[in-house]
């Protein structure tokens, strides 16, 4: 039976704030910024009030959350697993975090080679 790797993780802290968010929200859906306005960080929205490209990468999904990034991004990310956490202090002006006093924060792991490996078998997805 092949392993089977996560991309994307969250921590029990971040799946309990994403169920106080989707309680508000309805169903919702993540993107991993890759810098601007602020900075990088996984922003929350709802369900497809952000528009993801042929060429953004679907990581996994948190709790039945779609998780997102872009192809550039992924592609220096790819050797690590992103593990989102939530901490105080204010959210992306534009996530639906901000204004609660608390964030997601992205932290990460490199993947062992085993895991590695063993991802080749298992490529990101596109949107559909």
């Amino acid at each position: 039976m092949a392993m089977q790797i996560h991309r994307v993780t969250a921590t029990p802290a971040a799946l309990a704030f994403l169920g106080e968010l989707r309680e508000r929200h309805g169903a919702l859906m993540f993107f991993q910024s890759g810098g601007c306005c602020d900075g990088s960080a996984p922003m929350c929205y709802a369900a497809g009030e952000f528009n993801v490209s042929d060429s953004d990468v679907c990581l996994g999904d948190l709790d039945g959350s779609p998780f997102y990034i872009g192809s550039e991004q992924f592609a220096y990310w790819e050797h690590t697993q992103l593990i989102i956490d939530v901490v105080a202090g204010n959210g992306g002006m534009f996530s639906l975090d901000n204004g609660t006093g608390r964030r997601f924060l992205t932290r990460s792991r490199l993947f062992t080679d085993e895991e590695y490996d063993a991802l080749r078998g298992q490529p990101p997805r596109h949107p559909a």
